[in-house]
């Protein structure tokens, strides 16, 4: 089954001004939430530094960002190669929850059965 996963921008950092530009986005706190329908999920979150351009030419004032435009900027901020790695390490969350590596049974010498 394919894993549906879910971008969300939990906060954005700022910069109150630069040269004029008003509460300037410097970091990106994110998280990726992985789902394959079954019953397993997976996750990552981190944050993303975006670099400070004085003079960049499509500056977004802050109460106009989308959530749409905040996640495209954290996914090309983060690069093509470390999008596929967080897919990958939810990929991997979700196999380990199917197949676990490591499983904690209930002691033998204990009852789990309720009293009568």
């Amino acid at each position: 089954m394919t894993t549906t996963v879910k971008w969300t921008i939990s906060a954005l950092d700022c910069i109150p001004d630069v040269n004029g530009m008003l509460d300037y986005v410097v970091c990106s706190h994110w998280r990726c939430n992985g789902d394959d329908g079954e019953g397993h999920t997976g996750s990552c979150y981190s944050t993303v530094s975006f670099n400070v351009d004085p003079d960049k030419p499509n500056f977004v004032p802050f109460n106009e960002i989308t959530d749409a435009q905040a996640i495209q900027w954290t996914q090309d901020a983060l690069g093509e190669e470390q999008v596929a790695a967080i897919y990958a390490s939810i990929d991997a969350q979700i196999d380990e929850a199917k197949n676990p590596s490591q499983i904690t049974p209930p002691l033998p010498w204990i009852d789990t059965q309720l009293p009568a």
